[in-house]
């Protein structure tokens, strides 16, 4: 029997911690090749196809010998089959340290792959302590062994280099005997073995355990972990040979880096398993798979030379994945892999309950095998082609092939079900026979019922939800703002580091993202209401990856052409984009009374990405964050030196947190839900293109300011470090935005938005005579000052603009839909404000490219930044009357409005009234 959760005893625990502790003593041995095989290829002079046979030959026995292990484990019991594991396979591993010959070796190495086999004897054993709920973590826990490879990467080179490659193979051999002995004195036979040798009941057969194998199902299974289990041995396996051949690294540094690969995607099995239990196999399958794709696909492209021949004459540059990059890549590889290693083996006890050691050893042998064949495979795609990244070329398609047919086969299970019946079904097809009430897909992340107007329902449910989006919907907005504008400080520095770029060229370099920024806007503001907020939030933050990595790679070699610097400059647009898919989905989740604030705190905050930005990167690209995988620095004169590449690295590891938290923990809302077509109406709503305007004037000058303000000041004020402070525009402008939303929620945003453009005309007024006083003492702080009054402004016009977009669609669609009743026209008004906010946004966000734009124009034909300036002047006028002839005259739009909210609560009778 199994032990039920309220019963989980010392004993339970201790046979899953003794098996974890098991199993990665057993896998470090098993991976053993991994290290001392590069220096027995050294000692026999074997080429790569001889090293891949013998570095797989241990992977080759560990995977066949998995499923009469598993077989025995389910008739004798997992102790005494660990034991008896253990102890032949430190036979076979001291035995290694005397063969003097090829041959020698690989007969050691048959016997020395039973260590691998312990995998579906653990599997078995561990599973009879645990009730199904809570298998799936048990058995991640388990799995975590596989950290085992990362401990002999990390330890065997330094024995290897004290001792020689004997004295790793006889201490890997005298810690499997030991960590027997412990395992037999420690742990106690299984409640099921116990309870089956009481009543004196005979052992299942081999024909019995063996009968599920039939199904396809588990061969389906098979298949997936041979990718998620298999490669990741493999890669186990031939990194460090790998590093050594791609890098030129030495062992011990190949090691520690293979380890980087290693570690994650053996611990975060664990959390894999937590996943699966809680959300189900399916979707984390889903996601494995199509992280795997994306990242096989960019450690498969080769290092490559390109020659274009353009107008002036040949232009030639190079594409190479730098060992930085590839670790990380690689860190993101291993860590989703471990994820889909734990899915796979959720299920397997779950519908053979009986068949654990059978049918979990013929997955795991599969799986194994793909540990065996691939190193061999590697070694001669190798030798063949002469393409080092070829071994990922053949993961890209495994990966690939995987991904198409789990999804093809649950497409052909819906397509068998009725509507009704889709959201009953299992995670997987192959459990539709074992399918029943109590073994439905976990609750959608999608909700059905959302009323945030209901006081009752927002008091009790919807605030909480609809505040855990926004907290997770800021940072990734913040890191969206962050890459987006990062060439306003790249493009200060690269003259400084060799790039002999024209100040005009760097111009266009600051306001390129603005442009592709703006544009992906226009297309962004659409897709929440289509594909949902959270899938379509975590799409667009893993797309910052991109852009990230990409001026990592670019910057650290002066020879880099100016066209692949323009090409990511358009890339970091997608961060540009997220603005208005972001401020779109949150505006759905508030009530009126509260969207002003909660999409100021989602704006203001986001915007603080600028200066987050503008402060993290002059620090970080001043000393060497990522040791020596950070890549080389980059003189700038005889005494110092700059990691301007840390630039783009730095916000990498963000990007990845920031997306998985997106994915797990947002909702979509079935009440947003709409075409384009539906939304497209908003193209006829007259107050759409005035608030575009409008807001042009506020964020467009915000995000313009924020881009070309540090390369401005550098220009105008030579002598002035002005890097140092420039930060501070984009964070009073940010935190302006933050925190003044509740000032437009109280007064009415449209006398906010008055008075804000308003204190802009004088601001620029400003910074207008002290850039005509420049040469006088202390001209650069009052330049500064009124850049900051300028910021400020924008950052209350930010918050005050988009207040007033909701108030104007409540009162527009009531005069213009009247035949809807007053729930209809709410819900019509929260989407037409949702798609203006959106749209109005991608709009504005052509003041990033505009504004810097236009600095640079004037600088060329002018000598100076003032006629640009004496322009955002004049149409800050034209904003000013707009806002007061539509909008807060008498007689205005939102005149009344307005000035009732700025009157007293109303009388305590029409409350009785009203309640009544």
């Amino acid at each position: 029997m199994i032990i039920p959760p309220e019963r989980i005893s010392l004993q339970q625990a201790g046979a899953l911690g003794m098996s974890t502790f098991a199993f990665t003593v057993c896998f470090a041995v098993w991976t053993i090749f991994s290290i001392i095989g590069v220096k027995i290829q050294q000692d026999l002079g074997l080429n790569d196809t001889q090293l891949g046979l013998l570095v797989g030959t241990p992977i080759l026995t560990g995977s066949l010998s998995r499923i009469f292990l598993g077989i025995w484990t389910d008739q004798i019991g997992g102790r005494i089959m660990y034991v008896i594991t253990m102890v032949l396979a430190a036979i076979a591993t001291f035995l290694l340290s005397y063969a003097t010959t090829y041959e020698m070796m690989l007969l050691a190495a048959l016997g020395l792959g039973l260590a691998g086999g312990s995998f579906a004897v653990g599997v078995a054993y561990v599973s009879k302590w645990y009730p199904p709920g809570k298998q799936g973590t048990a058995l991640g826990i388990f799995g975590a062994g596989n950290i085992g490879a990362a401990v002999t990467k990390l330890a065997a080179p330094l024995v290897l280099v004290a001792f020689g490659w004997q004295m790793v193979a006889q201490v890997w051999a005298v810690a499997l005997v030991v960590t027997a002995v412990l395992f037999w004195f420690t742990t106690t036979d299984d409640p099921e073995l116990a309870a089956r040798r009481a009543k004196g009941i005979k052992a299942p057969s081999t024909s019995m355990q063996l009968e599920p194998l039939k199904n396809l199902q588990v061969w389906r299974f098979s298949l997936y972990y041979f990718f998620v289990f298999g490669a990741f041995v493999a890669l186990s396996l031939w990194l460090p040979r790998y590093l050594i051949g791609v890098y030129g690294l030495d062992i011990q540094t190949a090691g520690l880096l293979a380890a980087a690969y290693s570690i994650p995607a053996s611990l975060f099995r664990v959390y894999g398993g937590h996943l699966s239990d809680k959300y189900g196999a399916r979707k984390v399958m889903y996601i494995t798979f199509g992280v795997s794709v994306l990242c096989a696909f960019m450690l498969s492209y080769p290092s490559t030379d390109y020659i274009i021949h353009g107008i002036k004459g040949p232009i030639a540059f190079s594409t190479e994945m730098g060992v930085v990059p590839f670790v990380m890549t690689i860190f993101v590889l291993g860590f989703f892999m471990s994820l889909g290693k734990a899915a796979v083996f959720k299920h397997i006890p779950v519908y053979y309950p009986n068949n654990v050691g059978a049918v979990g050893g013929l997955v795991g042998m599969i799986g194994g095998l793909g540990g065996f064949v691939l190193p061999i495979v590697f070694g001669a795609m190798n030798d063949v082609t002469g393409i080092w990244t070829s071994s990922f070329m053949l993961l890209f398609a495994i990966a690939a092939v995987s991904l198409l047919w789990m999804h093809f086969s649950i497409r052909a299970m819906e397509r068998g079900a009725s509507p009704e019946e889709l959201k009953a079904l299992p995670e997987l097809p192959e459990m539709q026979p074992i399918h029943h009430a109590g073994a439905l897909a976990p609750t959608s992340k999608v909700l059905d019922d959302w009323r945030p107007e209901d006081s009752q329902f927002w008091e009790k449910k919807g605030k909480a939800i609809a505040t855990r989006n926004l907290w997770i919907s800021i940072p990734n907005l913040l890191l969206a703002f962050s890459v987006w504008t990062v060439w306003s400080v790249v493009v200060a520095k690269l003259p400084s580091v060799g790039f002999k770029f024209t100040t005009d060229q760097l111009f266009w370099l600051a306001a390129l993202p603005g442009l592709s920024g703006a544009t992906l806007r226009i297309f962004y503001s659409f897709m929440v209401p289509i594909f949902g907020g959270r899938l379509w939030t975590s799409l667009t933050t893993a797309s910052l990856i991109i852009p990230a990595m990409g001026i990592g790679y670019a910057v650290q070699n002066p020879e880099t052409p100016y066209l692949i610097f323009l090409v990511l400059a358009l890339v970091c647009g997608l961060g540009g984009g997220n603005f208005a898919s972001s401020m779109a989905n949150i505006s759905f989740f508030f009530p009126k009374k509260e969207k002003g604030n909660a999409l100021a705190l989602n704006a203001g905050l986001g915007n603080l990405g600028v200066s987050v930005m503008q402060f993290v990167v002059p620090i970080v690209i001043t000393a060497g964050v990522f040791g020596a995988l950070g890549g080389e620095p980059q003189a700038v004169n005889e005494t110092s030196k700059l990691w301007l590449q840390n630039a783009g690295f730095i916000w990498v590891p963000f990007l990845i947190i920031s997306t998985i938290a997106a994915w797990f923990g947002m909702n979509d809302l079935a009440s947003a839900k709409a075409s384009f077509k539906d939304q497209a109406v908003i193209f006829s709503r007259t107050h759409n293109w005035i608030m575009c305007w409008l807001y042009t004037g506020t964020f467009g000058s915000f995000i313009g300011y924020s881009a070309g303000f540090p390369l401005l000041a550098k220009i105008a004020f030579p002598e002035v470090d002005s890097l140092q402070y420039v930060f501070l525009g984009p964070l009073v402008g940010a935190l302006a935005r933050a925190g003044t939303g509740w000032i437009s929620d109280r007064w009415g945003g449209g006398r906010v938005t008055f008075w804000t453009f308003l204190l802009m005309i004088g601001a620029v007024g400003g910074v207008l005579y002290f850039l005509a006083t420049k040469d006088q003492p202390g001209a650069f702080w009052g330049f500064f000052a009124m850049f900051m009054v300028l910021f400020l402004a924008t950052g209350i016009g930010n918050a005050s603009t988009f207040q007033m977009i909701p108030v104007i669609m409540r009162k527009e669609v009531d005069r213009l839909m009247p035949q809807l009743t007053p729930a209809e026209r709410a819900r019509q008004a929260d989407k037409e404000s949702a798609a203006i906010i959106g749209f109005t946004s991608a709009v504005a966000a052509y003041g990033m490219f505009f504004i810097p734009r236009a600095y640079g124009t004037s600088i060329e034909l002018t000598g100076g930044p003032a006629a640009a300036l004496w322009g955002f002047m004049i149409f800050y006028v034209s904003c000013l009357a707009l806002t007061w002839f539509v909008y807060t005259r008498r007689g205005g739009l939102l005149h009344d409005i307005e000035t009732g909210k700025a009157a007293k609560a109303p009388p305590r009778p029409m409350q009785v009234e009203r309640r009544s």
